[in-house]
């Protein structure tokens, strides 16, 4: 079957016996200037042909497409669904458009995205960075687009960022965990890499733990879906610290999901034979055995304020670069329990 053109502008006004400029008139909210019967006649086309005006053309036109680009790293996380909603939530707000990118955690994915959002003409772009390469920066140095970072940090990149505080969220954490008697304590996370919320996290972990002579702190890295390393890091750090309470600290909720499991596998149960604390509130982690004790990140508010500062960029706003951090929370269940 032939495909049936869409109407345009010229058919509206042919339909209503009028001229383009009426209709571009009507179209613009200057429904004022238009007589009654004109506009009964234009709104009559419209129904009639189903008109609907091209948006982005029009916002080309004006030199304003009321689109803001959201590039995320992992869109399957808890923590960038529950972003989303706030980000979602604030450009319903402020009249803005968002087109979400997902890099599954690719580089490569990154700047094939970006020149993409470009090509669209978005007015303002917020980023949960993989870690973009010099190449990358450069782009984003040359387009002069505002920006603002959720959650990462880029290297040697001067840029507004939105996230958690995370000396305080990984502090109050660790200090959790001794309150209650542990006595060897384990930061998991995934590789470190140039990611500064994970660096935050365990630098705040070993300076808490440093004040408490006595206390063992480890840390270890591992792929998220290597199970075999998983398990073999979560056994040696139980058998290597027999007879003293144990606990460990999950940099991520994605990760802590990995870590149930693992002691699931290796006959560890949570909460009786070794302590489990994971950042990132998961819905699950309630109903988990005796329940998961997590940092609870204000997720929403994150995203919320990610494009109502991307915005104040947009509408010209040009002071120094700020950062703004957010406290976490901590949610007390069995899986501490002294």
């Amino acid at each position: 079957m032939a495909k049936t053109a869409r109407p345009t502008i010229s058919d509206v006004a042919k339909a209503a016996k009028t001229g383009k400029t009426s209709i571009s008139r009507y179209l613009n909210g200057e429904k004022h200037l238009l007589s009654a019967a004109l506009l009964a006649r234009i709104e009559q086309a419209i129904a009639e042909l189903d008109y609907r005006p091209s948006l982005m053309a029009r916002g080309l036109k004006r030199g304003r497409t009321r689109l803001i680009g959201l590039i995320i790293a992992d869109i399957t996380n808890p923590y960038s669904v529950h972003v989303l909603s706030g980000i979602e939530a604030a450009c319903r707000e402020k009249g803005f458009t968002p087109l979400v990118c997902n890099t599954n955690n690719e580089v490569d994915q990154e700047l094939h995205y970006l020149d993409l959002l470009r090509s669209y003409q978005v007015e303002g772009i917020v980023v949960n960075a993989v870690g973009m390469r010099e190449e990358g920066l450069n782009r984003l140095q040359q387009s002069s687009l505002p920006m603002v970072l959720i959650d990462r940090k880029i290297p040697d990149f001067a840029c507004d960022v939105v996230g958690l505080d995370n000396t305080q969220a990984a502090t109050t954490a660790t200090e959790h965990l001794i309150e209650q008697g542990f006595e060897a304590i384990l930061f998991l996370s995934e590789p470190l890499g140039s990611v500064n919320t994970r660096r935050e996290r365990l630098a705040a972990f070993r300076a808490t733990l440093a004040r408490y002579p006595g206390m063992v702190a480890e840390n270890a890295e591992v792929v998220l879906h290597e199970a075999a390393q998983l398990d073999n890091a979560l056994r040696q750090f139980h058998s290597r610290h027999r007879g003293m309470r144990k606990a460990v600290i999950s940099a991520n909720g994605a990760l802590t999901l990995q870590v149930a499991r693992s002691l699931k596998r290796i006959g560890l149960n949570w909460g009786s034979d070794i302590g489990l604390l994971g950042f990132d509130e998961l819905e699950w982690a309630e109903l988990a055995g005796p329940g998961i004790t997590t940092l609870k990140q204000p997720t929403w508010q994150i995203g919320f304020a990610a494009v109502e500062q991307v915005v104040r960029r947009i509408e010209g706003q040009s002071n120094t670069v700020r950062e703004q951090v957010f406290s976490g929370e901590l949610i007390v269940r069995g899986s501490t329990a002294r």
